[in-house]
């Protein structure tokens, strides 16, 4: 039963718009908090909110470089949802057209 609530608690965070297309996006590659602001069209709290979620439910890593943090998926323990974002259309195009101003 405890297996049924975290699969449970896992889909209730992707049932917000935000948070499913953060990792879809994360799906192609890691991106710090201003990649993701400038994709989504949104306030960095905002973001920051939604990731703070993320990574609190265990599905996305941050990883520090420099003086920014780029965060990735971690679905290894749950693939049930890589199934479920397998679905998700790619947003590679999309990623490859922001202007890296992390860097």
């Amino acid at each position: 039963m405890e297996r049924i609530n975290e699969m449970a608690d896992s889909f209730k965070l992707l049932g917000d718009k935000t948070r499913l297309t953060i990792l879809a996006l994360l799906k192609e590659r890691a991106l710090c908090v201003c990649d993701l602001v400038e994709l989504l069209g949104t306030s960095q709290p905002n973001v920051s909110q939604h990731l703070r979620k993320l990574r609190a439910a265990g599905l996305v890593n941050e990883t520090r470089k420099g003086h920014w943090i780029y965060y990735s998926l971690n679905l290894e323990h749950k693939p049930y949802l890589q199934a479920a974002l397998d679905s998700v259309p790619s947003f590679k195009e999309k990623i490859g057209q922001i202007k890296n101003v992390c860097e």
